[in-house]
């Protein structure tokens, strides 16, 4: 059953999480793994290099989008791609993401985060209040 009154809170909790994440992961390419770094690393898997700055730039602003739920769980959609792009990356390092490389739990896990966000909605207090299916229609008393 699902609480009706608390599901947009609940929403809005996992957009923030979702969009604080993103941008965090933004930071750490651009600031502490530079983008020369990233470029670098990209190549070391056998992805081209020159998507350092779309996947940087994607998760900075995707980031920003997603935590002010501006049309949130479409950027959701949009970013999906690139979690499973990781999650290529780090699959054969095992599952736990500590493990030598990063494992791939998470990456999966934020690749469900992403897809939840965008069948649930973006809740509470978003820019665009882009509205799940179910959350337009009246509850049944």
């Amino acid at each position: 059953m699902i609480d009706n009154r608390l599901a947009p809170y609940g929403a809005l909790g996992l957009r923030v999480a979702l969009g604080v994440m993103f941008i965090a992961h933004a930071y750490l390419k651009l600031v502490i793994f530079t983008p020369a770094g990233f470029t670098g690393f990209l190549g070391q898997v056998g992805l081209p290099g020159f998507l350092a700055w779309p996947i940087m730039l994607a998760e900075l602003l995707g980031g920003l989008a997603i935590l002010v739920g501006f049309y949130g769980r479409y950027v959701s959609l949009a970013l999906i791609p690139i979690l499973l792009g990781a999650l290529s990356v780090h699959a054969g390092n095992g599952w736990v993401f500590n493990a030598p490389n990063g494992g791939w739990e998470y990456p999966a896990f934020l690749a469900l985060t992403a897809f939840a966000h965008v069948l649930i909605g973006d809740g509470a207090l978003s820019v665009t209040g882009s509205r799940s299916t179910a959350a337009a229609k009246p509850a049944l008393a």
